[in-house]
């Protein structure tokens, strides 16, 4: 579950203003600690990044043909996946 931006608002500007520690200010919202030091760094939450599942065998040669040197790690830039989608996919094309 997440909280909403303006409660944790309402938290890092109760503790600011209240002058209490990250441990008094969880108790008193009846959160945890480690919620709170986080929200003083970011209180956006972290959004979660949408990669697609397959990668297109024809794009991927192409890729690889157009960019022989290239590490696999510079790869999933261009597919939207992760580098072990990466690897799987070119141990599969071998």
């Amino acid at each position: 579950m997440s909280y909403s931006i303006d409660f944790r608002r309402k938290v890092i500007f109760t503790m600011e203003e209240e002058g209490l520690s990250i441990r008094e200010t969880a108790k008193q919202f009846r959160i945890d600690s480690a919620s709170v030091s986080r929200w003083i760094n970011q209180i956006e939450p972290k959004t979660s990044i949408t990669r697609q599942r397959k990668i297109d065998k024809s794009e991927l040669i192409k890729d690889v043909e157009q960019y022989p040197d290239a590490y696999q790690k510079e790869c999933p830039e261009h597919f939207g996946v992760c580098q072990n989608a990466i690897w799987q996919a070119l141990k599969k094309w071998d």
